[in-house]
Formats: C-alpha cells, structure tokens, sequence
C-alpha cells in the first residue's frame, strides 16, 4: 500500500508521494533551500539546479545519463493585473522517480498532486506507471488548461464585436489592446512548446514501459489547434482593429463637414455684420428699420449659401 512521505526538513515547500518504489516531488514554490536539498539528495547539475530559480529560462530539454531536465511554460491569467502571463514549471525524470518545481499556481498540476495525495487509486493510476506515465498526464492536464483561457480571448472578441458600433470608442480600443496584447503572450508562450513537446516523446521513451506516442501525438495535435485558434484569433483582432479606425475616422470626417459647412454658412454672414459694424455711413444705418435690413441681408445670404451647397450635394 501506498504512503504519503514526509520529508526530514518539514519546513521545505516540498511534498512527496510514493507508489512501488515509484516517488513524485513537487516543489512550490522553490527557494534556495529547496534547491540545496536537491543538491543534497540527487546528482543534478548544478546549472539545471539554478535553472530552477530563474524565471527567463526557454522551455528546453537537457539530456543526461541518467535523468532528464525539462523547462516548460504554461500560460495563466492574473486576475490582479489581468493580464496574461507565464508560469514556468521545471522537472527532473529519471528512471523512478519525478520532480517538478513550480511556483504553486498551475491549477491543474497542483490539483493532480492533491487528488493522488488523498486518493490511492489515483496514486496507483498515475504513478503506478511510471515517471514517463506521470509525466504525460500532467502535461496532458496543462494543455488542457489552456483552452479556457483561449476561450476568454474568443469571449472578449465576441464582445468587442458587439461594442464596436457603439459609442464607447475609448473602452473599445481599450479591450482591442488588451486583447491583442493577450493573443501576443498566449503566442509566445506556445510557439516554443510546441517544439519542445514535439521532441519529448522519443526522450522520456526509456522512462516510460508502454509505447506513448500517440499520447504525446495527440497532445501535439491540441497544442496545434491552440496555434491556430491564436492565429485566427490575430487576424479577427487586427480587423477589429481596422474596422474601429475606419468607423473613427469616419465619424471625426463627418464632424469635420458638419463644422465646415457651419463655417462656410457663416463666414459671409460675419462680413456684413463687420461692414454694417464699422463706425463709418452707410445707407439705411440712420433708418429705424436698419437692423431689419441687416438681418434680411443675413438671412438672404444665409439661404443662397444652403441652395449652393444643396446643388452641389455637399448637404
């Protein structure tokens, strides 16, 4: 039967679990402390051990005699500064056992770990198999992570699609720059895994008993698909884009006539009332009824300006 292991040093952010010989460590999150009692205990290299630590590490693969290092990035979203960001994972496979390092908020890893902890046909199921075994469903889980968060990108899309002839230009181009700042990471954060999961499989195939490459195949498919929803995503949020400025500028060209032909219509207005304003004579200025001639004289012109402007279709 399996038993849920405490280590010496319980002040560690570190929990195992043991299954026939088979144990899985996840440390989150990881300090210098955590990464001594690696050292300690296993003969990593010391630049994979430090590795751990830095948060700009590429998603890689270091092959040794006899372990594996593996740098993955999964993408989160921060509720506290919302926006999308990286969550990076390391692991060391060897032949019986796992470990993966993490920083504690890849929901799907930390719910994996909990469930074979409480559960022991969950521990016989997932490392009762194998560190390779175990490695894919943690991998397979992870993946599947990110389809929520593409969903949110195509949720927000709907929704500028919906806000986009509105009136709210300031909130629109807002969302439309949070949007694509989010399909930019998303991007980021894929493109290099999926080179890294394409070439796992044939790596870990001395860690794992039964052929696994079609697991890991399909799990390439899904990451494919996530590509190509981002890239589709790309296109609509550029023309999104394209679409907010045509209407904008649309909408600033239509002022613009508006306050031209206020002015065309006013500016012959403006010379009679600046020569009937001069302090010099001029006929009628003497007559009682002089303000109404000015007015009539306003108005005349006012009116001849409309039917040019209505002739030439300006209005």
């Amino acid at each position: 039967m399996a038993e849920v292991q405490n280590d010496k040093a319980e002040k560690l952010n570190l929990d195992t679990l043991d299954w026939n010989g088979m144990t899985w460590i996840d440390i989150a999150p990881p300090g210098q402390s955590e990464i001594d009692y690696l050292a300690e205990n296993y003969s990593f290299h010391p630049l994979d051990l430090d590795d751990t630590l830095s948060r700009r590490q590429r998603p890689k693969i270091d092959e040794y005699k006899d372990y594996l290092f593996i740098v993955f990035h999964f993408p989160i979203y921060s509720k506290e500064e919302k926006v999308l960001i990286s969550s990076q994972i390391s692991v060391f496979i060897g032949q019986d056992y796992l470990i993966t390092v993490h920083k504690g908020v890849l929901k799907p890893l930390v719910k994996l770990f909990r469930e074979c902890e409480l559960d022991e046909e969950s521990r016989k199921e997932y490392l009762g198999q194998g560190p390779g075994f175990l490695l894919y469903r943690i991998l397979d889980r992870l993946v599947d992570y990110c389809q929520p968060i593409l969903n949110k990108v195509s949720d927000g899309i709907e929704d500028v699609e919906d806000d986009i002839f509105t009136e709210r230009k300031g909130a629109v181009i807002r969302e439309i720059s949070r949007l694509r700042r989010d399909v930019i990471a998303f991007r980021r954060i894929i493109w290099p895994m999926r080179a890294v999961i394409g070439r796992l499989e044939p790596r870990i195939r001395r860690f794992i008993d039964n052929d696994m490459a079609v697991y890991f195949g399909d799990m390439v498919d899904h990451l494919d698909r996530i590509w190509d929803g981002l890239d589709e995503y790309k296109e609509i949020i550029e023309g999104l884009n394209d679409t907010h400025d045509s209407i904008a500028t649309n909408r600033t060209n239509e002022t613009i006539r508006i306050l031209t032909i206020i002015a065309t219509v006013m500016l012959p207005v403006t010379v009679v009332a600046s020569v009937f304003g001069m302090n010099i004579p001029l006929p009628f200025m003497e007559a009682d009824y002089a303000i109404f001639c000015v007015f009539g004289i306003m108005l005349a012109i006012i009116g001849g300006v409309l039917l040019l402007l209505r002739k030439l279709r300006v209005i």
